[in-house]
């Protein structure tokens, strides 16, 4: 099967897109509509792609700081999932669980939580509607605000569930030096009672013991996962016990983590057995969405399409729909022909 053909049909494969930053999916040409909207003197499109440029991880995150000061009002969250959602649908993604930073709006105060959550619910609801996508909700704590910081996160986010049951789960992400995993023990415990799923950044930009702190404190998905390759023992307790991991190619060389493509271990991990997922983690900064990740496995690492098929299952496996609408999800994936 030829390239574009390939292409079509990995668009048209059901799959899960699990790891998402709302704030990360938002586009430069939605950063000028809410421009048009919010500033006197609007953005150009060539000035909001200014924003989207940065050289290593640390200044990634700056960037991506900056795009959320642009966030400047509850209703723009509406807008923005909306149009997250209707962009997932063009890739053939039938369910999505994306990370929302309350860490962030709850550090810099600018907008009342509730507030942006409500219009996020209203954007997720009329996409769902408009795209027959679904959308559940991880809340994002920012790890390296420090504990204190973090705390006021969960306990938001168990209070905003018993509201809205499309936030099914939190997660730390952030700088990992600057947050250790072990640190967020008795958080993670405390949001597992409360009935919150449990998901985790970990070995990204820090060694492997990040991982192994994610495991240790009860995560049950963990983002990027790069550095296991580099400890035998974890990749065999990964295997083992099938803990999913959230994996972002592109996001991986974008941000220097990963140094060339061809040392990325996504095909290592999969041919040793672990729960692989492909994700696009934040598209316009990385210049990569779902699809383009599919294709860029398909293509560079040489996974046949049944490969692809079972990643595409592994996504609806690992994520948090409820039982029935999985064994649903996964029958299509199944059915899906040549």
């Amino acid at each position: 099967m030829d390239a574009p053909d390939a292409r079509t049909w990995l668009r048209g494969l059901p799959k899960a897109e699990l790891h998402l930053h709302l704030e990360g999916s938002v586009t430069p040409e939605t950063l000028v509509e809410l421009s048009c909207k919010n500033d006197v003197e609007p953005l150009t499109l060539e000035h909001a792609r200014v924003i989207y440029k940065y050289e290593d991880f640390l200044s990634f995150l700056m960037s991506f700081k900056a795009v959320t000061e642009r966030l400047k009002t509850a209703d723009d969250y509406e807008t923005i999932t909306y149009n997250m959602v209707r962009d997932l649908a063009a890739q053939g993604v039938r369910h999505a669980e994306a990370y929302l930073s309350v860490g962030i709006l709850l550090r810099f105060d600018r907008l009342h939580v509730d507030a942006v959550i409500a219009a996020a619910e209203r954007g997720r609801a009329r996409a769902e509607k408009d795209f027959g996508v679904s959308l559940l909700w991880i809340i994002d704590a920012v790890r390296h605000f420090g504990l204190e910081e973090c705390a006021k996160v969960f306990s938001k986010t168990a209070e905003l569930k018993q509201k809205y049951p499309s936030i099914v789960g939190i997660g730390i992400g952030g700088d990992e030096a600057r947050g250790p995993a072990h640190e967020f023990r008795d958080l993670f415990q405390e949001a597992k009672d409360n009935g919150l799923h449990l998901t985790c950044h970990a070995g990204e930009s820090t060694g492997p013991q990040s991982i192994w702190g994610a495991i240790n404190i009860g995560a049950e998905r963990i983002g990027h996962a790069l550095s296991a390759q580099e400890d035998p023992e974890l990749i065999e307790v990964l295997s083992e016990k099938q803990i999913p991991l959230e994996l972002n190619i592109t996001s991986n060389l974008r941000t220097g983590c990963c140094p060339e493509l061809m040392e990325h271990p996504v095909k290592r991990y999969f041919e040793e057995g672990l729960m692989v997922t492909l994700n696009s983690d934040d598209p316009p900064f990385f210049g990569a969405n779902l699809l383009d990740e599919y294709e860029l496995a398909h293509r560079d690492f040489e996974f046949s399409l049944e490969q692809m098929r079972e990643l595409a299952a592994n996504s609806v496996e690992a994520s948090f729909l409820a039982p029935e609408k999985k064994l649903a999800l996964l029958g299509e994936v199944e059915r899906y022909g040549w």
